[in-house]
């Protein structure tokens, strides 16, 4: 069984959630060769606070 996690930074809308599902579904499916039904997509939506570029928070440098 194909599991994918994501990590986005929060902000995102439902419907680009749906979207990032259903082509990572079907990515891995066509990849891969797994029935559809078998895949399975986690989207971890991290604060803004929590994730660090170039040693400053995305916040911090208004991502």
């Amino acid at each position: 069984m194909p599991f994918a996690q994501i990590y986005l930074l929060e902000g995102r809308t439902e419907e680009q959630k749906r979207a990032v599902i259903e082509k990572v579904t079907q990515a891995l499916q066509e990849a891969v060769g797994a029935p559809i039904e078998n895949v399975r997509v986690w989207i971890h939506d991290v604060p803004k606070t929590n994730w660090g570029i170039a040693g400053q928070t995305a916040a911090d440098l208004k991502r």
